[in-house]
């Protein structure tokens, strides 16, 4: 992601994954349309709990953040440290996604990593647990001259020994795919064929993955038909515009409105979290756009 001062990796040091051409007539409609159901007294959820990153959003407190979420129909808040765990309660929302306890870089995929990460992961799984927060995010790490091989062996060799503990604890850890193109070089799970692998491998219901459709498109691309084969080992969703990693609107290459029905319609129960840099002045207001469009 982009070096700035809301950048990710700062956050979470912080607080401790047929589409090539945009419908821009599709995206105008759909924001007139999730406007107008927005505008009534009780706004409508859909078919898709969608959510929104709080990192995005560092600049806006905490509480006008849940406050506008939970009046535009957001199920809760992602990507919360432990001192935001119970916030998104006082307004009848939930942190759809906790924060790591690791790095982006310094991930499973070495095992010289592992005690330290299973040590911390068992301490910070049950904290979470006990908040009410049932998914926390977990990365691979970069390459660092590793084979796919060795690192896909090595993090099902890591995580199984953590999956006993996030299963007693009723959490799931969800591996988050990034691009290694732009914003996170060296980055190992960087195509969702290679992270399919860890999950089969790991074999838990206390392991899925992260779809971050802005790393992915940029990666791979073919997102609805990826997003349908994989739906088993598919937990949690992550959106923003590509490219640049802003705005969900007419600027951008996807037409987040058909991905939004067909991934609903493909039957995804998780959470769909918006991860966008608001690049405008009116960082709520982009918010509110974002989840008219993708309201399904």
């Amino acid at each position: 992601m982009p070096d700035t001062p809301l950048s990710r990796r700062r956050a979470l040091t912080l607080g401790a994954g047929a589409l090539g051409a945009t419908a821009l007539g599709g995206l105008d409609a759909a924001h007139a349309l999730g406007t107008q159901a927005l505008s009534e007294s009780a706004p409508r959820r859909g078919r898709l709990n969608q959510s929104v990153a709080r990192w995005c959003f560092a600049r806006t407190p905490i509480h006008d953040l849940c406050a506008a979420g939970k009046a535009m129909g957001l199920v809760g808040i992602d990507l919360l440290g432990p001192d935001e765990w119970e916030v998104p309660k006082q307004y009848g929302l939930t942190c759809t996604m906790g924060n790591s306890w690791g790095t982006i870089p310094v991930g499973f995929n070495r095992t010289a990593n592992h005690d330290k990460l299973v040590a911390d992961g068992e301490a910070y799984i049950p904290r979470a647990a006990a908040a009410g927060v049932r998914k926390i995010v977990v990365f691979s790490g970069n390459k660092a001259g590793l084979s796919d091989a060795e690192g896909i062996a090595n993090c099902i060799t890591g995580l199984k020994r953590l999956t006993p503990t996030a299963e007693r604890h009723g959490v799931v850890l969800c591996m988050e795919m990034l691009n290694s193109k732009v914003d996170h070089k060296d980055y190992h799970a960087d195509r969702t064929a290679w992270a399919v692998e860890v999950a089969k491998g790991v074999n838990s219901p206390s392991f899925r993955l992260l779809y971050d459709i802005y790393h992915m498109q940029v990666m791979e691309g073919d997102v609805i038909a990826t997003f349908r084969a994989n739906l088993p080992w598919i937990a949690h969703v992550h959106t923003a515009g590509v490219p640049g990693r802003n705005e969900i609107d007419g600027a951008q290459e996807l037409n987040y409105r058909g991905i939004a029905e067909a991934i609903a319609n493909i039957g995804f129960s998780g959470a769909f979290a918006h991860e966008f840099i608001p690049k405008g002045r009116d960082g709520i207001q982009s918010l509110r756009d974002a989840v008219a469009v993708c309201l399904v």
